[in-house]
């Protein structure tokens, strides 16, 4: 999968929010975009990402 510490170094593209792996995407926890993964890398283009909601507060301490 996604190397811890990368996804500590990776940020939304579209407004700079901190990311988490949620199963095979990679989660922006302020706007909730969520970017695919294709081969073990992950895919942090807007374009290519799909809406959705910001995770609760549990998933992201879940995440941690």
């Amino acid at each position: 999968m996604i190397d811890e510490k990368l996804l500590e170094i990776l940020a939304c593209p579209k407004c700079k929010g901190d990311v988490i792996l949620q199963g095979d995407r990679i989660v922006c926890t302020q706007c909730g975009l969520r970017y695919p993964i294709r081969d073990g890398i992950p895919i942090m283009l807007v374009e290519e990402a799909e809406q959705g909601e910001p995770p609760k507060k549990e998933e992201k301490e879940g995440a941690e």
